[in-house]
């Protein structure tokens, strides 16, 4: 979505929905994804909100999960008030951080977000602890065999999982094994080799895609040259910028001389 003075804005994600009771009306969900604290998020909302609603004149809803370590920041409104005009939007907020110590529930809940917020809680908590992570992901990977979801819906959790709760590359090998050795105690080929590769090319394009969506909402536009540099890099790579980018100052400071 374009505007001349506030330039190009980018949403998380922007799905159509029919409602349930049967009339013959759809409305608009965008749904955001917040992983730092942003003084200007509750702004943005509002914005995309309007926008939204400007180009395709249906109602909106806006959801907000917030996925960052600050417990206090919860933004769920914005508006302003001039010559007895008020114009606002409030807008639900999940925050993920709310859910630490109730992991053991919501592994017991069979909705697959429940099972993504988990993966988002341990990641954070395996920070700085490898083999503890690793524990972590072959537990929830499990987890994903026994629940008799249908293979298209385990796939799709799984390479939520493995984009989150990231493995040096010793430890994801011995992850793969033990898959191998799962599936052919079970019969249930979910992940195979082909898979794998698509789940594996699947992952750095999200990387990707997420480098670039943060390298323009501090930074502005990102120029051609650099997009294709970006989409061409490996994993590796790109965990690396991305690291950078939190205390880049500018473009420069992110594209700077790799260590790969």
């Amino acid at each position: 979505m374009q505007d001349a003075e506030l330039g190009r804005r980018y949403v998380d994600k922007l799905v159509r929905v029919t409602l349930l009771g049967g009339e013959d009306a759809w409305i608009l969900v965008h749904i955001e994804v917040q992983g730092t604290r942003e003084a200007g998020l509750a702004e943005r909302i509002f914005v995309y909100n309007y926008r939204i609603f400007d180009r395709h004149r249906r109602p909106v809803a806006s959801l907000v999960v917030l996925a960052d370590e600050s417990p206090g920041w919860k933004p769920s409104s914005f508006g302003f008030d001039a010559l007895g005009c008020r114009h606002s939007i409030d807008f639900p907020t999940v925050k993920l951080l709310d859910y630490a110590g109730r992991e053991d529930d919501l592994l017991k809940d069979d909705n697959p977000f429940a099972l993504v917020t988990v993966a988002h809680l341990l990641t954070r908590a395996t920070r700085n602890d490898m083999a503890a992570r690793y524990a972590a992901k072959w537990k929830l990977v499990r987890l994903l065999y026994e629940r008799g979801w249908d293979r298209q819906r385990v796939i799709d959790l799984f390479t939520v999982i493995d984009w989150l709760m990231r493995l040096p590359a010793d430890l994801n090998r011995d992850l793969w094994l033990e898959i191998e050795r799962l599936e052919g105690r079970s019969a249930m080929r979910y992940v195979t080799s082909v898979e794998r590769i698509g789940i594996e090319k699947g992952r750095s394009e999200g990387k990707a895609e997420m480098l670039l969506r943060q390298i323009r909402r501090r930074f502005g536009s990102v120029p051609a040259e650099t997009e294709d540099r970006v989409r061409a890099a490996g994993s590796d790579q790109l965990d690396e910028w991305m690291d950078r980018l939190m205390d880049a100052r500018d473009v420069a400071d992110v594209f700077g001389p790799s260590t790969h």
